[in-house]
């Protein structure tokens, strides 16, 4: 982020009580996994305007966040994450994958920041936003995992309009599958943009065919918002990603000022 001059409002400065670090945005806490992402996705620093500390929540990877039954053993490195996080100094807390939704409330309990564990908590106000008689489509990795908890967790109440689209169930994408998953990911991961822009619009069309009363989309996976303005193009939908997510969670950090004239 590039500024013209210093905030002139800064006159003095004070520590925050046992913060190491100053001028920070969001902190993230990624899977303890290996694999690349684009420009747009999360766990890629270089597409956001504002300052990101990543962490790792070790030893927690995509089988156990997600496919596992029993979560319970993901908690504690979630929490000692967050609580580095929270030390370093960042201003709010975000996580790389929407499963992340499964442990919201312990996290907003267990720090002092702001917490946004999942995009999903953009739902509720995708609903608010275009009507009753719509549903919300809810592109995700899996919609099998997607559980009452997760849904409940970020506060969707109402159930009845969304719609839950899976990548694995409803159009496997062989581009996302040799990053994310582990049984079929090569020793190196790798994934092309074109191919996984092509098919992931296929996704998303095909989830507006099945769901006519789709208003809104939002996009449960970290991976996928690079794709989100191709999509955008080519549905004419409001869409709400982990881009928008993260930008309204710095913003609710650290307002910006207001230039203009009368």
């Amino acid at each position: 982020m590039m500024y013209g001059n210093r905030d002139w409002g800064v006159t003095r400065i004070t520590a925050r009580p046992g913060k190491y670090a100053y001028g920070m945005g969001l902190g993230i806490m990624l899977v303890d996994e290996v694999y690349p992402g684009f420009p747009g996705d999360v766990r890629n620093a270089s597409a956001y305007p504002f300052p990101i500390q990543y962490d790792i929540a070790a030893g927690v990877d995509i089988q156990q966040l997600v496919y596992a039954e029993d979560k319970s053993a993901c908690l504690e490195p979630i929490l000692a994450a967050a609580r580095r996080l929270e030390r370093m100094g960042v201003r709010a807390i975000a996580a790389e994958c929407g499963y992340f939704a499964y442990f919201q409330r312990e996290v907003a309990a267990h720090v002092e920041v702001p917490v946004f564990m999942s995009s999903l908590l953009q739902v509720p106000l995708a609903q608010q936003i275009i009507g009753p008689q719509k549903k919300v489509g809810v592109i995700c990795a899996s919609r099998e995992q997607l559980t009452d908890t997760h849904l409940h967790s970020v506060g969707i109440e109402d159930e009845d309009r969304v719609a839950l689209i899976g990548n694995r169930e409803d159009h496997p994408i062989e581009e996302f599958a040799n990053l994310w998953l582990s049984d079929q990911r090569p020793e190196l991961p790798t994934a092309d943009y074109s191919i996984a822009e092509r098919e992931f619009l296929t996704l998303c069309r095909k989830a507006i065919e099945r769901h006519p009363d789709i208003g809104a989309l939002v996009f449960e996976c970290t991976g996928f918002q690079p794709f989100a303005r191709a999509v955008q193009r080519e549905l004419d939908l409001p869409l709400f990603s982990w881009s928008t997510l993260l930008d309204y969670a710095y913003s609710v950090v650290n307002h910006r000022e207001h230039y203009g004239h009368v």
